[in-house]
């Protein structure tokens, strides 16, 4: 971890790719909601949409505490130059209001989406962040330090969190990983996992939702590999997932319900949960579930 002053992330956070599919006027209106809301940290992810850090400046200019987090910025799509030049920029615009999560991604978004070589991520990570460390900044400098946490999941790229970083974001992860992750970091660094939420007390409905989110990421190895190392066989993983599976990965119900699997992760060792709230439609936008969560989740994080 840096020896810069641990950085005052709040306990609970949204987490949302929702955002890249409305105007980015209207995403900037839902940011200034959200906070309104009483949400402190908005994490937005990276794929194939906006520039994520593009996105934060405009979503940040938008608010006036918020806290904008990328979900992850994959470091093949930008040189380590540019990573750091980025985000000295965003912070020196909004100081104390930046967190950057950086990940390896995964070997079809890099080979075959970007054209990238996809060899031996943890040593690509630990050459990106010492670029980012010997990188030059020839614009105006920010007056308060820059903060990078991992998409890291197991224990070697955990290990480089902690020694290298903020801390950790583990994505698609359970309290139990929580809990290993925590004594992997140490009791230093940031963990900041992300957590998906259904509000819907109907099992087939709600299950139908998880499951094709779950879907999406059990296409990808490096999850698969991480999940089966938490005790899940790979006949829990076919079709989605069990309904065991599923509602093990996927917090559904009502409030209680699902503030009572943010708790857990917090109980775990989580400094911040970063909440998914899972719309019924793939590209819609689960403002309902963001209102409804938003005071439930406010005194969850402050008990």
């Amino acid at each position: 971890m840096t020896e810069n002053q641990r950085f005052a992330v709040p306990p609970v956070g949204l987490w949302t790719g929702a955002l890249d599919t409305v105007p980015a006027a209207r995403a900037r209106e839902l940011a200034a909601e959200l906070e309104e809301l009483g949400y402190g940290t908005l994490w937005v992810p990276e794929v194939a949409g906006r520039d994520p850090f593009v996105h934060l400046a405009l979503l940040l200019s938008a608010t006036r505490r918020l806290i904008g987090a990328t979900g992850i910025a994959n470091i093949w799509a930008r040189d380590a130059v540019a990573t750091s030049c980025a985000t000295k920029a965003l912070i020196e615009a909004f100081p104390e209001r930046v967190l950057v999560g950086l990940g390896v991604s995964h070997q079809n978004l890099v080979s075959e989406l970007r054209g990238h070589n996809y060899d031996k991520p943890l040593t690509a990570m630990r050459t990106y962040l010492d670029g980012i460390a010997n990188s030059p900044y020839t614009a105006y400098r920010p007056a308060t330090p820059t903060r990078y946490v991992l998409a890291a999941l197991r224990p070697r790229m955990l290990r480089l969190a902690a020694e290298r970083t903020e801390g950790a974001h583990p994505y698609f992860v359970t309290p139990e990983h929580t809990a290993r992750a925590r004594e992997a970091l140490g009791a230093g660094p940031l963990l900041c996992p992300e957590q998906a939420v259904v509000l819907e007390t109907d099992p087939s409905k709600a299950r139908a939702i998880g499951r094709a989110y779950t879907s999406v990421y059990l296409s990808q190895p490096n999850y698969v590999s991480n999940i089966l190392e938490l005790g899940f066989d790979r006949d829990d993983l076919r079709d989605g997932g069990t309904d065991a599976f599923v509602d093990a990965l996927v917090a559904w119900g009502d409030e209680e319900r699902v503030c009572a699997r943010i708790r857990a992760h917090l109980d775990a060792g989580a400094d911040h949960v970063a909440v998914q709230a899972l719309p019924a439609e793939r590209r819609g936008l689960p403002e309902a579930q963001w209102r409804a969560l938003a005071a439930p989740l406010a005194e969850l994080a402050c008990g």
